[in-house]
């Protein structure tokens, strides 16, 4: 479940004179591996093909697009928030049926296939992954993700390099490069894990399976970490490589994700504290409004109103 929207930052929208085309006009910026654009729509339009030969990365930053992979997909709405990992050959089919009022913004990181090899060639053979039954692999088929913090990070890092103008910006694009490939697996991981927990026969599958299970209990890592046969080091670096996170943060937003849910479902604040593992309701309180930025009282409401 996606319960927070993590936002790209956003280059100005250009005026109608500065673009070429009022449909996907694109501004391109050169890398030595990898593309990168930015597309801007300020019109309504129709059934609009964007084909990519190579592997690409697209985030949406402004507006909304009514769109599918053509060999893949039906079609799905595509917000901020919001990334699509396009596979090489194929062609995005696009509405854009509220750009007369609301134009958009997208971007796409068309990534140099040497390049995604040998990475990920260096990282299975220089940092192997704890689990025997998992390498470091890029999932075609899990194509639409939620942003998190990390992705968001790594992505307008890769951004600001591409549109600065710095002598130096291939060799720190390469990096950069780098890390967006870790955060992109490392979501793609967390995304599939908490899809399809009853059918993942690996070690962070039943980690977080049984996380998920118990939050209403107190939850030892060391306990875990031996359900799973895994050292507690190694339980710590499963986590940290497979899902770009630490298991005590983990099982802390798991429990508030959970609570999000009950206190929507009207379920008291003690009674929600109690359910998720917090014996004490005024420390469930201040953990949740520094994660949600609210008082579960407050969220609470709020979902009341939106009802």
């Amino acid at each position: 479940m996606n319960n927070n929207k993590f936002l790209l930052n956003t280059p100005e929208v250009k005026t109608e004179n500065q673009l070429l085309s009022l449909i996907e006009n694109q501004t391109t910026f050169n890398l030595n591996n990898c593309e990168f654009s930015i597309y801007e729509t300020h019109k309504a339009a129709f059934n609009v093909k964007l084909h990519f030969e190579n592997i690409a990365f697209t985030a949406m930053l402004r507006g909304k697009k009514h769109m599918k992979l053509e060999n893949k997909t039906n079609y799905f709405d595509y917000f901020p928030g919001e990334s699509v990992l396009v596979s090489p050959g194929e062609t995005m089919v696009i509405d854009f049926p509220e750009a007369d009022e609301t134009p958009t913004q997208c971007i796409s990181l068309s990534l140099n296939p040497e390049f995604i090899e040998n990475s990920l060639n260096y990282l299975n053979y220089s940092l192997p992954k704890v689990d025997e039954t998992s390498t470091w692999n890029l999932q075609l088929d899990e194509y639409f993700l939620f942003n998190n913090k990390s992705l968001v990070s790594a992505t307008n890092n890769i951004m600001r390099i591409a549109m600065d103008d710095n002598s130096q910006k291939d060799i720190m694009a390469d990096f950069a490069l780098k890390e967006l490939l870790i955060r992109l697996m490392q979501t793609q991981a967390r995304s599939m894990v908490e899809k399809n927990i009853a059918k993942n026969k690996s070690r962070i599958g039943f980690a977080v399976d049984y996380i998920k299970k118990n939050l209403h209990q107190k939850l030892s890592i060391e306990s875990i970490a031996q359900l799973a046969y895994v050292s507690k080091s190694n339980f710590f670096k499963m986590f940290k490589d497979e899902l770009g996170t630490s298991p005590n943060d983990f099982i802390l937003q798991e429990r508030i994700n959970k609570a999000k849910e009950l206190l929507a479902g009207q379920n008291s604040i003690k009674e929600t504290a109690y359910q998720t593992g917090f014996s004490d309701t005024n420390y469930f309180t201040r953990v949740f409004k520094q994660l949600v930025g609210v008082t579960p009282k407050s969220y609470q409401n709020a979902t009341i109103f939106l009802e």
